[in-house]
């Protein structure tokens, strides 16, 4: 009975019939029949053009994508609990030769447009001080909070006013689709978002993300870092399979409403112990160490987050009848 992070769940059948097809010959590295698929896969998912990249890893999406908007000596507006702040190990700055991480604070782990232009109009344009070239949001974000398309809007609109770059760090993205039940373009690139960090490995994937990039040309230089950085693996056919078969029949989106479901219910269980609103598949739950004790002698597996609080990650797999034990011990304290 583990809750601890939506990492630790299995890759899903279709996920694993997936690559087990894909096991022949074909050209390597990006050049196979699977690989030359995802642009036109994906612009049919977001109803426009875009240049898709499989990636090995979110970290790998977010940082080829902070690459192609933000040179070394230039800073990327992001909140201060943001992933790539606080557990990429410092792969931000290192891939793009040290741009600076400028940390902001929101409720939820949100920012919103007018904290960043309120921060944006503090920097003085000359040479003493690090010039912004990019935004970076979660969605949903490390509090489980979800953007709405008129929040990213906003922030996109201001963006695009002081000629930045937004990146969306998608690790939970369908969660948050499977939450806001509008399309993905809704709250992408109709909002202004540049580049995308697409997760599929939370959401039932294996080991492969994909880094969707609305303005294409954005792309030619993520493929020559994607290179540099020993991310472009020589069978990149598996990693291709696995994003189309999560696309295929929206299984992506599926699983997703799988996991919120599941975090629903606890959500309810926890009544007035939430920490914040659940909006995608993370409840954060105030507990106190003897109560956690309590949950874990029952055999159900949680981290602790911060002091007097847990965080429950439900996954794709876990379906009401697997989440309801926990629910039940929980409105039993």
């Amino acid at each position: 009975m583990r809750f601890f992070s939506d990492n630790a769940a299995p890759a899903c059948p279709a996920v694993l019939d997936a690559i087990v097809a894909a096991n022949g010959q074909d050209t390597a590295y990006d050049g196979d029949a699977l690989s030359r698929r995802l642009d036109a896969r994906f612009a049919d998912l977001f109803g426009c053009e875009v240049a898709v990249l499989w990636v090995p890893s979110g970290t790998a999406a977010n940082c080829l994508a902070l690459t192609a908007m933000c040179p070394p000596h230039g800073g990327i507006v992001c909140h201060a609990e943001a992933h790539i702040q606080n557990d990429e190990g410092g792969a931000p700055e290192f891939y793009t030769h040290g741009a600076k991480l400028m940390l902001l604070d929101g409720d939820g782990a949100k920012l919103d447009a007018p904290t960043i232009d309120a921060f944006l109009s503090t920097i003085r344009d000359d040479v003493h001080q690090v010039q912004p070239h990019a935004v970076s949001i979660t969605q949903a974000t490390e509090a489980g909070r979800v953007y709405t398309p008129d929040e990213v809007a906003a922030i996109g609109a201001l963006a695009k006013a002081r000629n930045l770059g937004l990146h969306m760090d998608g690790a939970r993205f369908a969660n948050a689709i499977a939450h806001l039940g509008c399309t993905p373009a809704d709250v992408t690139w109709q909002a202004g978002v540049d580049a995308l960090s697409f997760g599929f490995i939370k959401n039932g994937g294996m080991s492969a993300e994909a880094l969707v990039f609305f303005r294409p040309e954005l792309a030619k230089v993520a493929r020559y870092r994607r290179k540099r950085a020993g991310l472009l693996a020589s069978k990149g056919r598996f990693l291709a399979a696995q994003l189309l078969a999560m696309l295929d029949g929206d299984v992506w989106l599926a699983n997703a409403r799988v996991a919120n479901a599941g975090a629903a219910m606890l959500a309810q269980a926890a009544g007035d112990r939430l920490v914040h609103a659940v909006e995608a598949n993370e409840v954060f739950l105030r507990l106190t160490a003897d109560e956690a004790a309590a949950l874990r002698a029952q055999g159900f597996d949680f981290y602790d987050w911060g002091v007097g609080q847990a965080r429950l990650v439900v996954a794709w797999d876990q379906d009401a009848a697997t989440v309801a034990p926990l629910a039940q011990a929980i409105a039993a304290l």
